[in-house]
């Protein structure tokens, strides 16, 4: 059965076939880690993760790296502002090595919480400085490179053709309309792939052009380039990584071995919350911790992504999340009731859902289709162990644990989440009087609130 995903780079659905055997090569962005993930950024790795689990169903066999950035992502995220990485460590007093490891813990218990199968490498930035730097002295000898007093320039001039995934036409653009005007770059949309560290910069290594720091996009072009080769079957990542850091990483490789990197470009939309943009200014930048903080399981936010193509926005809401929630332990049940059952369903009716899910999950991962055939099967009238073991079956795709009772959590009072949120914000202040405060508040009123590297969890008393 063909699998046909939708690619970013011909703007069609292509049939999928790896380029070199049976194995499939995939290369997805990772997080940088100065921050919390949002619910936001884990829908892209629940699609990458859906990714994965319908090749291995298709019988591949996979070579998958994901990269942790903890150097080398600017704030504006392109040549301007400071590393993020170093914000944030100034932020919270801590040096970037503990910020990176904190918030990687905290990202990794999020994959596992969320059920994501893990991907075969995962390659950090600062492990790696040595592959960045030989890439940088290649584009360099090839020509696609230059040196100004603050950086190492790629020259997309250079390029037969800049802007493939995202359609920019340079010669459209006016000088500095996207990017402020460095007088020193021979181009305004040239990026930094290697920039000179200030004298008090906290993170930098030496290298042929003195101490310096990587570019954010250099770092993904040299590790995937390690770990899969000059050319890979799939590269992911969010729809916002197209215009900007995607796009210089094609330039970045076609400038030193000639090649897009990857021949299937693959992007997951945004999240939408009640029906507008998360933002920090609107105080809807939900975590998957806020989500288990009212008492629902991380498999019910999965099982809300599956409702929506992932190229097409999704749309959060609480309402939403709690009809997930639902439908988890429903599907849950039914698993259960078909495998008490008792009674026969013919080999021909078992095979023929089983194509149907196939199609689907086949047709560009089309979940929200699977999904109506995984209703299909549990709400099947005949009870039977064959049902079941179909299902168990699908939840090699689903990732919901179907055969795992569901708790059904008892949702913790508003009150009491207003307190733990008025709690965090005091200990992101390090105003450590009012957080144990808070905390004796909350515990006098039923819940106890734990501190770990993880986060907070709140826990009836």
């Amino acid at each position: 059965m063909e699998l046909r995903l939708y690619n970013t780079l011909s703007k069609t659905k292509e049939v999928f076939t790896p380029l070199k055997g049976n194995e499939v090569r995939m290369y997805s962005c990772g997080p940088t880690v100065y921050k919390d993930a949002t619910i936001g950024n884990m829908r892209t790795n629940i699609f990458q993760d859906i990714l994965r689990r319908v090749l291995k169903y298709n019988g591949y066999t996979l070579k998958h790296a994901m990269n942790i950035t903890d150097v080398g992502h600017l704030v504006s995220d392109a040549d301007e502002g400071e590393d993020k990485m170093i914000k944030s460590a100034k932020e919270e007093g801590k040096t970037p090595l503990e910020i990176a490891e904190f918030y990687t813990n905290r990202f990794m218990q999020d994959l596992k919480n969320l059920n994501i199968d893990m991907p075969e490498i995962i390659c950090k930035a600062t492990d790696h400085i040595n592959d960045m730097i030989s890439f940088v002295q290649g584009l360099v000898e090839n020509g696609y490179a230059y040196e100004t007093s603050t950086a190492i320039y790629f020259d997309v001039a250079k390029l037969d053709k800049y802007g493939i995934l995202s359609g920019i036409n340079l010669e459209d653009q006016k000088a500095g309309a996207r990017v402020e005007l460095d007088e020193e770059k021979k181009n305004p949309y040239d990026f930094a792939l290697w920039i000179k560290a200030p004298k008090n910069h906290l993170m930098k290594w030496d290298s042929p052009w003195g101490l310096c720091y990587p570019g954010w996009h250099i770092e993904c072009s040299a590790m995937s380039r390690k770990y899969l080769g000059d050319e890979f079957d799939i590269h992911t990542g969010g729809i916002d990584l197209i215009p900007t850091h995607h796009e210089n990483e094609i330039a970045q490789s076609k400038g030193l071995t000639g090649k897009n990197p990857a021949r299937f470009w693959i992007h997951s939309e945004y999240l939408l919350i009640d029906g507008g943009k998360m933002s920090k200014s609107l105080g809807n930048t939900y975590l998957l911790n806020d989500i288990i903080a009212k008492g629902y399981s991380p498999l019910a936010y999965r099982i809300f992504c599956f409702s929506a193509s992932y190229r097409n926005k999704l749309n959060f809401t609480w309402d939403g999340l709690e009809a997930a929630n639902k439908s988890l332990i429903k599907l849950k049940e039914a698993y259960r009731n078909h495998l008490e059952g008792t009674e026969d369903v013919s080999c021909d009716i078992i095979d023929e859902f089983e194509v149907k899910f196939h199609e689907a999950i086949n047709d560009d991962l089309n979940m929200p289709l699977a999904m109506s055939v995984v209703w299909e099967v549990a709400k099947y009238p005949s009870k039977s162990k064959k049902i079941a073991n179909l299902l168990l079956k699908f939840d090699t795709i689903l990732g919901i644990k179907i055969n795992e009772i569901e708790e059904n959590n008892e949702e913790i009072p508003e009150e009491i989440i207003k307190l733990v949120e008025e709690r965090k914000k005091a200990r992101e202040e390090k105003n450590w009087e009012l957080s144990d405060t808070l905390r004796d508040e909350i515990s006098k009123k039923g819940y106890k609130v734990k501190d770990s590297k993880t986060g907070m969890t709140i826990e009836k008393i």
